[in-house]
């Protein structure tokens, strides 16, 4: 089995910690793990994790105080794991940076899959400051990979994004999200679709895709649209179909 780097186990309880640890062994991870909120964030900096799986209840600090302090140094995959279904949870995992959101009790398959989708993805994060200089684009200008929308431009070799020549900075949900709307070119996509893109291969044309997935997306959204300055009344970018999904707002 090919190594895939270091996976931070943080969970408190002893044999959903021992399962987790047993999964991501066998997909090829070196694993280590932590009862603790503090001693997980440790971990994550010693470690210089690739993957963490983090329990939203835990003992000392809550998982999002946890989650928030990792995203302090670091971009590794993070997926929250809670035996709460409470909505405000997933709202408030995906706000403060997590790559999924997972309901305990699991299936170990699905938590295996849903790893190796994200890991397919490319970990580079959309930061401020990474917009190519004006010589960039220069080099090839007929064969420019960027896409254009109303003072947008999204670089999908780079994976920045820039509103006015200002840098935006994305998680990579919502870069994806936002690549597959500018592609669509004006098309309606439905959540359904949109799930898709989010999760990557994971899910096949014929899998289930649950209510929580498609709210999941509609946070993914919410926040692309906070940090891309949409006004909801006129939009510049991103349009709602009520009772669909989403599309491109018209060339202006």
């Amino acid at each position: 089995m090919t190594d895939l780097g270091v996976a931070v186990v943080v969970e408190d309880d002893e044999d959903v910690r021992n399962l987790v640890e047993a999964v991501l062994s066998q997909a090829g991870f070196e694993v280590h793990s932590a009862a603790g909120g503090r001693e997980g964030v440790d971990v994550v900096r010693a470690q210089e994790a690739s993957v963490v799986t983090l329990d939203v209840g835990l003992p000392d600090i809550d998982g999002f105080e946890v989650l928030r302090r990792i995203r302090q140094f670091s971009d590794a995959y993070v997926v929250m794991l809670t035996a709460r279904t409470d909505e405000l949870d997933t709202l408030t995992a995906f706000h403060t940076g997590a790559d999924d959101f997972l309901a305990k009790p699991f299936r170990p398959r699905e938590l295996r899959a849903r790893v190796g989708a994200m890991m397919r993805r490319p970990r580079q994060e959309i930061r401020a400051g990474q917009v190519p200089g004006p010589e960039a684009p220069a080099a090839e200008a007929t064969q420019s990979p960027v896409l254009r929308h109303n003072g947008l431009d999204l670089n999908p070799e780079t994976r920045t994004v820039s509103v006015d020549g200002v840098a935006v900075s994305l998680t990579r949900s919502e870069f994806d999200l936002l690549q597959a709307l500018l592609k669509g070119a004006g098309a309606v996509r439905s959540k359904t679709e949109l799930v898709r893109v989010v999760r990557g291969d994971y899910y096949r044309a014929d899998a289930y895709i649950s209510e929580s997935d498609e709210r999941a997306v509609e946070v993914h959204i919410g926040n692309l649209r906070r940090k891309l300055g949409e006004d909801p009344v006129e939009p510049r970018w991103l349009q709602t179909v009520r009772g669909v999904g989403y599309r491109l707002a018209p060339q202006r």
